[in-house]
């Protein structure tokens, strides 16, 4: 299997191919991280490696939204493509005595830890269209509902101060309009969900949990077919909520805590059903009261 690391930036991406591992002989390019270059990316791994895209493992790191168009190009190609947490890949870099950094050297750690880590690595699937649908009126959604708080703030402020009165109109409208294109989004997202008779029959299921609403059901639609999930701990480590201990000889003895996993607005949707169930479930409310005790 030829190993090959991506460092990828919101401009470019720089591609590092160990050739040679053992005498650290590699081979080295830059490309514009745009759709129009990935057939040239393409062809410069077949021609370089010499290899079927199936047994050319490329690893890069999640980083924000930059890294999708090439994860989609080169495993449409066949290419076995890695999506690393920049967590462990970091670990891994201190672990190899990496001190200096540079994009050249991060797809250089990028491309080792392909190399040492092997088939451990799970391969990278992408998002069913559907799911990477409905995450894009999600994400659209959640950052009309930032700015329609923070035009609210605004409206507070202006209220309590003397603020001339145009300006306070104006955050009027603003917020009349924000509030429109919400609910325009939601009814999107509802007929989205109910166009796909699988999300339908899913959030039906989700709604009938005490304490999970509509809000809180689209977000975890999106969640757990964001990737594939081989066991519902699987699922509890990626959103955070599996406990961590902290217990070493004698010394080291601290309570356990959930961790901190990646999908931090999926915790805190999950953190406001939790607060209701406590209150109008009996099974919930009897549980908070034996951890507390």
């Amino acid at each position: 299997m030829e190993n090959v690391g991506i460092d990828v930036s919101k401009a470019k991406l720089d591609v590092l191919w160990l050739r040679d591992p053992q005498r650290n002989k590699i081979k080295t390019r830059v490309f514009r991280n745009h759709a129009r270059e990935m057939p040239a990316l393409i062809r410069w791994l077949q021609e370089k490696t010499g290899a079927p895209p199936q047994a050319v493992r490329v690893v890069l790191e999640s980083t924000s939204v930059y890294h999708e168009t090439v994860a989609y190009a080169l495993h449409e190609a066949g290419f076995v493509v890695i999506v690393a947490n920049p967590k462990w890949v970091h670990h891994f870099a201190k672990s190899e005595g990496q001190t200096h950094k540079t994009d050249k050297q991060d797809s250089g750690v990028l491309a080792r830890y392909g190399l040492e880590k092997g088939d451990r690595l799970s391969r990278w699937q992408p998002e069913p269209e559907e799911i990477r649908h409905l995450r894009g009126l999600l994400g659209r959604l959640r950052a009309l509902e930032k700015d329609r708080d923070r035009e609210q703030h605004r409206l507070e402020k202006a209220l309590a101060t003397t603020t001339p009165a145009r300006v306070t109109a104006s955050i009027r409208d603003m917020i009349t309009a924000l509030e429109a294109e919400i609910r325009r989004l939601k009814d999107d997202i509802d007929d989205h969900i109910d166009g796909h008779p699988h999300l339908k029959r899913e959030r039906a299921l989700l709604e009938s949990i005490p304490a999970i609403g509509e809000a809180s059901s689209r977000v975890l639609l999106c969640s757990y077919h964001s990737r594939t999930f081989g066991s519902a701990r699987q699922w509890a480590a990626f959103v955070g909520l599996v406990p961590r201990h902290r217990q070493s000889g004698t010394s080291v003895d601290k309570p356990s805590r959930i961790g901190r996993g990646s999908a931090g607005l999926l915790r805190k949707t999950l953190y406001m059903s939790g607060v209701t169930a406590q209150t109008y479930t009996p099974e919930v409310r009897a549980l908070k009261q034996r951890m507390a005790a």
